[in-house]
């Protein structure tokens, strides 16, 4: 630090706040220990100097009362402004009076004489302000630097470990304190001191046991389980998603999209089926001669099933037939799934999963090539489709029978998305009028008591079937021509049903008399046409 030094050139030290032995020095009044002078700096007190003089110590000595009264050695007067110690603190009558602990030796800041009112001019034990001279709260003293700690380090940014928790005893609850926590531990919202708590009283306390018990029973209200299903419209949204960023060069015709997107819902259900999945029980239904029909098969049953119908879609595409070399009685779907389960050396097994997949995506490559063209005809026996209604035929069976193997293994199944259920109904709807005429011919539907026969394509009596809900609407069946043209002004009846409803009712899993229906207008032409909508389902 910076001393003053006399006429002798002996360091004075009064002010400077540095006394003590040799290797003692003091900071503002604190003694520092073991810190030794350095060349060129002010000597410790009570050594002697170059000259043999004697250098004061802070108890005073010949060096404070030489510049009693009066300059310093260096011919300034007290009063005279020099420069303060490194990192001094000024004294109320003059600054500088208190020098830095580590400034180099050099001249002191004016007030050093021992006089009363120089900041070092008096003894550390007879100063009131104590030691070091200075006293920030007497008058016209500057108020101290604020000190401001540095933050302190986290344990976790350390690298060190984490001190180990301390542990804890069971917690010890009141009865009534434990009675209230049964709300909160059935919502899960308890500590696990508390849960655990909680669940060692309720197996001692029966009140309280059947309180949690119907506590527990109300949170499961509370949320519908979800189902682990992805939404059945992902898959199109990030189809139509990638394929407005990049179009194929051979779309898939729209027409085809339904079955596409539903043999892949179907496979995506079979990928993780064990042994016994397959081999569950599964009951086929359909409505046949205004009855109900059944017949019992298994899990891979369902899928050969599909796997020999959807043939008739792909050998009129040009494909390979899946029966081979198998003799079908009949080309109907039902006399060709018989000949295939009949050919089975053993029942059909998960093995099946393969050739149908296959068929399937065999199908929509090839009617992608089609373009447009989806008016070939298709034959199913005994009547005919054309391709793009095969398509939504076989998209339509897919679902159905995979609702029916989703039921077997206790799983759920969601219905198609709203445009492709859409599509669905409108095929069922445009085949009403010739089924009615078809069992009309058969003697199960009745003519009407005033039918109204018109030439084709002109308007004739009419039922107005309203389809609620997803991928709902509204047609205007003819009842009396296959035809003739729907016409709301000749409108006798009109029937309300929810879609996912009709179609079950068209796939014979819910009987016309059963069906959720609002009925309104002519009781005989609402019954025909309910039991013609039950009427187009088969095995």
């Amino acid at each position: 630090m910076k001393g003053a030094y006399d006429e002798d050139g002996c360091a004075d030290t009064q002010g400077s706040g540095d006394t003590g032995d040799e290797g003692t020095r003091t900071r503002g009044g604190r003694a520092e220990r073991g810190r030794p002078v350095r060349p060129g700096s002010p000597a410790a007190p009570g050594t002697p100097s170059a000259d043999g003089a004697t250098l004061p110590d802070a108890s005073g000595g010949p060096a404070r009362n030489r510049a009693a009264g009066g300059p310093q050695g260096d011919g300034r007067p007290d009063t005279a402004p020099g420069p303060g110690g490194t990192g001094g603190t000024a004294g109320p009558d003059g600054p500088g009076g208190t020098a830095g602990p580590d400034a180099p030796g050099g001249p002191a800041g004016p007030g050093g004489s021992n006089e009363p009112g120089g900041p070092g001019g008096r003894h550390d034990g007879d100063d009131p302000r104590g030691p070091g001279g200075s006293s920030p709260g007497e008058p016209g003293d500057p108020a101290p630097a604020p000190h401001i700690p540095l933050p302190r380090a986290s344990v976790e940014d350390t690298g060190r470990a984490l001190p180990d928790a301390a542990p804890g005893g069971p917690l010890t609850l009141e009865h009534h304190v434990l009675t209230s926590l049964l709300g909160a531990w059935a919502l899960a919202a308890c500590s696990a001191e508390e849960a655990a708590a909680v669940e060692e009283h309720i197996g001692e306390c029966a009140p309280c046991a059947d309180e949690a018990l119907r506590l527990r029973d109300a949170v499961a209200l509370l949320q519908r389980p979800e189902s682990l299903d992805l939404d059945p419209a992902l898959r199109t949204r990030v189809l139509e998603g990638c394929l407005e960023r990049r179009p194929p060069r051979i779309p898939v015709p729209e027409w085809a999209t339904p079955y596409d997107a539903e043999t892949a819902r179907l496979d995506a259900l079979l990928q993780d089926f064990g042994d016994a999945e397959w081999h569950a029980p599964v009951r086929l239904r359909w409505f046949e001669a205004d009855g109900a029909a059944s017949r019992r098969t298994t899990v891979a049953g369902v899928i050969a099933h599909l796997l020999t119908v959807d043939g008739l879609v792909a050998t009129a595409l040009g494909l390979a037939d899946p029966l081979g070399d198998i003799t079908a009685p009949t080309s109907a779907p039902a006399g060709r799934t018989e000949a295939y389960w009949r050919a089975s050396h053993y029942p059909p097994t998960r093995a099946v999963r393969a050739p149908w997949r296959e068929q399937s995506h065999g199908i929509v490559r090839t009617v992608s090539f089609t373009g447009a063209a989806g008016g070939m005809p298709v034959s199913y026996g005994d009547f005919e489709l054309p391709l793009h209604d095969a398509m939504l035929d076989r998209a339509f069976e897919c679902w159905v029978h995979a609702e029916d193997i989703a039921d077997a293994v206790d799983y759920p199944y969601e219905p198609p998305s709203a445009r492709h259920l859409n599509r669905m109904i409108d095929l069922a709807a445009r085949m009403l009028p010739a089924v009615l005429a078809e069992r009309r011919r058969a003697g199960l539907a009745a003519p009407g008591t005033r039918p109204h026969l018109v030439t084709a394509g002109a308007p004739g009596r009419s039922l107005r079937l309203e389809i609620e809900g997803s991928g709902g609407g509204e047609w205007l069946i003819p009842l009396d021509s296959p035809g003739a043209t729907g016409s709301a002004d000749h409108e006798v009846a009109h029937v309300a049903l929810d879609g996912v409803e009709f179609c079950r009712l068209a796939a014979g899993h819910v009987p016309p008399a059963e069906a959720a229906a609002g009925q309104v207008g002519d009781r005989e032409a609402i019954r025909d046409v309910l039991f013609a909508a039950a009427s187009l389902s088969r095995m």
